[in-house]
């Protein structure tokens, strides 16, 4: 019924793409993508941007095929494979992004050698690599550390986010007596087990349905210090998914369980204690929330006009946030603009997204920002293949009536 729905609306489509500006980045001819909306495809000295060429992403959402990494020159427009990578899922990609503390001198993207996960630090001065011995999930603006978790169970109960080149050795038990997320230190290249499992995290403030169900834990995000992070805890029963969002300090101590209500989707740090998080809440039902960690204060933004999810950020200079919507009846996506100051909110634009791209393949927007606060990057697919985009974002939008 699912798939009717798309396929109705996307015949009574225009097919139209309305966003003024809109400019296409990567080359005609073949899939493109740079991943998820917490990390920048920009270097920080503005020179280049990265994103990856995959394989059969209309049909594929996990592959283990080499998939080139593209380094692109934002003054010639040339583009370059700087490596590849064995890892690649439609979501999130490798984990491609820049690393700190300079974001402009080298790359991080998890990759499969010598039959393990791994992530590699790639040197675009000197073009040598380092492999660690994790790949990552989310990474420290200082470059430093690292939180990750296990892909292939990820593979198996969250399709699209995980990896599929090893087994799931774990696939048939419902929470498993192992550790769930690792601490990996960049620098000396060691791993630390963090101090709960499936089992304890199915223990901890339990709840009835948690006996009966399969649990994963996903969306790990580090706050801006690195001192504290978040990540969604669900569990599955009969098909249903459960959610909660828990928040720690860096070695897995100190944990609060922020979220409890019911349904949590995406989140996003604005500094090291504010999260904006698209969520349900007993008051407000599903909306974005503006949440305190270590708190049960919680703000609504948007109500009533932002009622659909999406993949939210602040821009750097806090002035304003993005976020972005699924597909909706005749096959377009948005994105919405909102201005932090007096919460004004404004559709910048609409994208037509392929009927190709759908259900595990989909291809969602996933905005990021530039350092400087002036673009926006996104993924689309209004034509025939997943192309990277860049849109300059300014108070003009909110003078347009």
């Amino acid at each position: 019924m699912k798939n009717v729905y798309a396929f109705t609306g996307n015949i009574l489509s225009d097919k139209k793409t309305e966003m003024p500006g809109l400019v296409q980045i990567s080359s005609n001819g073949r899939d493109h993508n740079f991943g998820y909306y917490d990390k920048s495809p920009w270097s920080k000295d503005q020179k280049y941007m990265i994103y990856l060429a995959p394989e059969n992403a209309g049909k594929e959402y996990v592959s283990q095929k080499s998939t080139p990494i593209i380094l692109y020159d934002r003054m010639s427009g040339e583009e370059t494979i700087l490596a590849r990578t064995h890892v690649w899922n439609s979501q999130q990609g490798c984990m491609l992004q820049w690393l700190g503390p300079d974001f402009s001198s080298r790359i991080l993207f998890n990759d499969f050698r010598e039959g393990r996960y791994c992530s590699v630090v790639y040197n675009l001065e000197n073009g040598t690599e380092t492999v660690l011995q994790r790949p990552v999930y989310t990474v420290s603006a200082d470059g430093k550390i690292a939180i990750t978790l296990d892909f292939s169970r990820l593979n198996t109960f969250r399709p699209g986010y995980g990896y599929s080149n090893l087994k799931d050795s774990t696939s048939h038990e419902m929470y498993p007596d192992m550790p769930c997320m690792w601490k990996l230190d960049i620098e000396n290249n060691t791993v630390e087990e963090l101090p709960f499992t499936y089992k304890t995290l199915s223990e901890w403030k339990p709840q009835e349905s948690m006996k009966s169900g399969y649990h994963k834990v996903n969306h790990i995000m580090l706050n801006p210090s690195a001192t504290r992070f978040m990540f969604i805890h669900r569990w599955i029963v009969d098909g249903v998914t459960y959610h909660r969002l828990i928040t720690c300090d860096i070695n897995g101590n100190e944990m609060y369980l922020l979220l409890d209500d019911g349904m949590v989707s995406h989140n996003n740090w604005k500094n090291d204690k504010t999260i904006i998080s698209y969520c349900y809440s007993v008051n407000d039902g599903d909306a974005y929330h503006v949440l305190h960690d270590m708190s049960q204060e919680r703000e609504v933004i948007g109500k009533n006009i932002l009622t659909i999810d999406g993949h939210p950020s602040y821009s750097p200079d806090g002035k304003y946030i993005i976020t972005d919507t699924y597909p909706d009846w005749k096959r377009k996506q948005h994105l919405f603009l909102i201005r932090v100051s007096d919460g004004r909110i404004k559709k910048i634009g609409s994208i037509y997204s392929n009927i190709r791209y759908l259900n595990e393949t989909r291809c969602d927007l996933h905005p990021r920002w530039n350092y400087d606060s002036k673009e926006i990057c996104f993924d689309g697919a209004e034509g025939e293949y997943r192309q990277v985009y860049v849109l300059k974002v300014d108070e003009n939008f909110f003078k347009r009536l």
